[in-house]
């Protein structure tokens, strides 16, 4: 038989290029993995599932995105690496087939006050080029229009280096949109002078109020051996000239008791010293202070907007930049779109394609005014998305930390299609996320586990979303769990009243919150959820008993861990002092018991400039981060070090009895076990713990707040569907021990196991706002009359 070939018909050979059509791992160790080897398919959706601590970040954040940051950084020239972060390899064996990683991670965005949604986007920077192109009249250019960039004028002589030399007179003028009252900020300051000083008294009688300024103290001995003010006469009696320099007078050098010192008025002193520092990392008495004494107000001068008259004068159709700001970007989208002016054509045209996927992505409500640092987790992640929707980029690696963190189940199966959308153009899409309805769609599945920390790190499955469901993986198992609604719920014991709710788009809502019971608070992302709890209960009237949990990060650095973070290092430093007769600071690793080589970090840290740094394990102290004596000093038979090393677990039941027997750190202890922290270690840094742990940490310091009412932001984010359960029974045993707890949840196992549920919506924006629905979960599911009640329905399955 002979064989003819046909031109069109043969099908061609494999191309070399075409043959790297996977990225493999082989040997990761970074955290808790234990030498895991992978291959995941490019251009397709892969999901990273596992409990809380599995390790699904440390290999795809840890290992796969980190490598291909760095490789990039070193195709740059070394100048160009100094100035960027420095980036250890990972510890993995062979690492082949990556591409550029773009990372989207749940990192909130910076809280500076000058950054909002429009600055962080790039959409606030078209709008001031199309303001300073359209406005009239016209003030200038895109910078008039900036409330970052203040009016800044100057003249002077100049001279010229050139042959004779020459001198011509220069004037410079740069028109800024800054609002000069509140440089920009929107808001004023003011000090609440009666939270200084008591007006009665003198200064020696101990009239100034403010923390640490005692009259025994510096202080005193400044005031009054200054010479400006007379320490003797009550405040009230002071003149003019002598209240002026108690409050404002600048820094001027004195000589008291023939030392030399600087005396500087109250009010610039108290900028400098407290009102400059973050408040967060404030002592809890300092910030109790600054809250009581300063107030923030909007600026009177731009009325909150930011920016100067001049900026505000300029119109297009009416309409200045600071409206158009404070739009919400779906009706700003519209805005754009009705603007024909062929002259600035491509500018609208892709300003109104960010507009437009904004709304696409589910943030329509959003306006570009909102400071950044008010916005969630989820909501952040969102907006970061914005700027890669629209990408001619392919064949690109997109890394996904939970996207649907924050969404209500009608929001995700549009986050899903944008993940699709991205696969679609061809890019390897990797995506951590707990979330059955995320997982189902993915074409590649890597589960993780079987536990959390050291008794995670390994693949348990990988393959189809078939093959999980049919595994006999904790994730298979539960994939498809379903809670039912309680067949009896309990009674309130009161209710907690909010009336004429105007926060945000909050519309003169009235409720009453059942006070004894599990409430939850839903709707869909932009409803109002946060701004009823949060800005009208939280900081309403009964604030003073409620307890909240946000959603804010936990600050602390690679020397901080669960052991100091929760006050667990004071009870078992003073234990261990107690049992060895020596000062409890010596079993502290940044105090006085530190390794004196490593300063207690327990590596030592290598700066190589624009090469990445290097940590190597302190010689001196082989890590334990304290010196040879202190480990010399025992508590039923382990040192400090060997304390730290210990699992949450371990040290409850070390701490639980015989001759170590600590009842404050067990009960510390026995809070971190409640929230399912038990497999953590003690010592380990913060900074390694995933956004689910740290939730949870932050939840089990503040069990131990004395509050009749607790109220939860979203518990369940970064919690499998195993722990999910879990937490219930959390919920459930705060609630019999006679709290009151109200949870802002999308999760449905939390609404369904409600006793009562309030239903904010119907949409989000100027579309919500509203209570939908206020009873029980049977009663929403048997209405369906909202957006909540049909996924709760479908939910449960009735």
């Amino acid at each position: 038989m002979s064989t003819v070939t046909r031109t069109g018909t043969q099908s061609p050979a494999l191309h070399d290029a075409d043959s790297h059509d996977v990225i493999r791992v082989h040997g990761a160790r970074v955290n808790n993995l234990k030498d895991v080897s992978v291959e995941l398919p490019k251009r397709r959706l892969t999901v990273f599932t596992g409990v809380s601590g599995s390790g699904k970040s440390s290999l795809v954040f840890g290992t796969i995105a980190a490598e291909s940051q760095r490789l990039i950084n070193e195709t740059y020239s070394a100048f160009v690496q100094g100035f960027m972060p420095t980036l250890a390899r990972p510890e993995v064996d062979v690492l082949e087939g990556l591409t550029t990683a773009i990372i989207v991670d749940q990192q909130r965005m910076g809280a500076d006050a000058r950054s909002t949604v429009g600055t962080a986007t790039d959409a606030n920077a078209m709008l001031r080029i199309l303001f300073s192109r359209l406005g009239q009249p016209h003030i200038g250019s895109p910078n008039a229009f900036a409330f970052n960039v203040p009016s800044v004028r100057a003249s002077g002589a100049l001279t010229i280096e050139r042959g004779a030399g020459k001198t011509v007179k220069k004037t410079f003028n740069r028109t800024g949109g800054m609002c000069p009252r509140c440089e920009g900020r929107g808001t004023v300051s003011d000090i609440d002078l009666t939270q200084l000083f008591d007006d009665s008294k003198s200064i020696n009688e101990g009239a100034i109020t403010i923390p640490g300024y005692s009259v025994d103290g510096w202080y005193g001995r400044i005031f009054s051996g200054s010479g400006f003010l007379d320490p003797d006469k009550p405040i009230r009696k002071y003149t003019k000239t002598e209240l002026h320099n108690l409050l404002h007078k600048e820094p001027t050098k004195i000589k008291v008791d023939n030392i030399n010192l600087t005396y500087e008025g109250l009010i610039p002193k108290l900028q400098k010293s407290m009102l400059s520092k973050d408040r967060e990392a404030m002592q809890p008495h300092i910030r109790a202070f600054v809250e009581r004494a300063v107030t923030f107000t909007g600026c009177p001068e731009c009325g909150g907007t930011r920016l100067s008259e001049g900026a505000r004068s300029s119109r297009i159709g009416g309409i200045n930049i600071a409206d158009a700001c404070a739009m919400q970007i779906s009706d700003l989208a519209g805005w754009v779109g009705g603007l024909d002016e062929p002259s600035v054509a491509p500018l609208l045209t892709t300003l109104g394609a960010t507009l437009d996927s904004f709304v696409e992505i589910g943030l329509g409500y959003l306006s570009l005014d909102r400071p950044s640092g008010t916005l969630s987790g989820g909501e952040a992640q969102r907006v970061k998305m914005i700027r890669h929707l629209g990408s001619s980029l392919t064949d690109t690696t997109y890394v996904f930390d939970e996207p649907t963190t924050g969404l209500h189940p009608h929001d995700i199966q549009r986050m899903n299609d944008l993940l699709l959308r991205l696969r679609d153009k061809g890019n390897t899409v990797l995506v951590v996320e707990h979330k059955p309805e995320t997982i189902a769609i993915a074409d590649h599945v890597v589960d993780l586990g079987p536990g959390a920390g050291t008794a995670g790190g390994t693949v348990c499955f990988e393959g189809t979303v078939e093959g999980l469901r049919a595994g006999g993986t904790i994730t298979g198992r539960h994939f498809g769990d379903r809670a039912a609604l309680k067949e009896t719920v309990r009674k309130p014991t009161g209710t907690l009243e909010i009336r004429g709710a105007t926060t945000h788009n909050l519309r003169d809502v009235d409720v009453d919150i059942p006070l004894g019971v599990l409430a939850v608070v839903t709707g869909v992302a932009g409803s109002g959820k946060s701004s009823l709890v949060h800005g009208s209960l939280v900081n309403g009237s009964a604030g003073a008993e409620v307890v909240s949990i946000g959603q804010g990060a936990i600050r602390g650095s690679r020397r901080s861990n669960p052991a100091t973070y929760t006050g667990l290092l004071d009870p078992v430093r003073k234990a261990f002092a107690k049992a060895n007769g020596v000062k409890p600071a010596l079993f502290s690793p940044n105090s006085a018991g530190a390794c004196p080589t490593c300063n207690g970090a327990g590596v030592i840290y290598t700066d190589l400039a624009m090469m990445a740094g290097v940590a190597t394990t302190c010689e001196e102290c082989e890590g334990k981060r304290f010196q040879a004596a202190v480990l010399d000093h025992h508590l039923g038979g382990r040192d400090i070090s060997e304390v730290l090393a210990m699992s949450v677990a371990e040290a409850e039941e070390f701490f639980g009895a015989g001759e170590a027997r600590t009842p404050a750190a067990h009960k510390i202890l026995g809070r971190l076990a409640d929230v399912g922290l038990g497999y953590l270690s003690l010592g380990q840094p913060l900074t390694t713990l995933s956004g689910g742990e740290r939730q949870r940490l932050k939840l089990a310091t503040h069990m131990a707040e004395k509050g009749g009412v607790y109220v939860l932001d979203e518990p369940t984010a970064g919690l499998h569907l195993a722990d999910v359960e879990q937490l219930l029974g959390l919920l459930d045993r705060l609630v019999d021990s006679g709290k009151s707890v109200i949870v802002v949840e999308h999760h449905q196992a939390v609404m369904a196991h409600a006793d009562w549920i309030i239903d904010l919506g119907p949409g989000a924006g100027h579309d919500g706002g509203r209570i939908v629905f206020e009873g029980t979960p049977a009663d929403l599911v048997a209405a369906r009359s909202t957006l909540t009640g049909e996924h709760l329905a479908a939910y449960v399955g009735t």
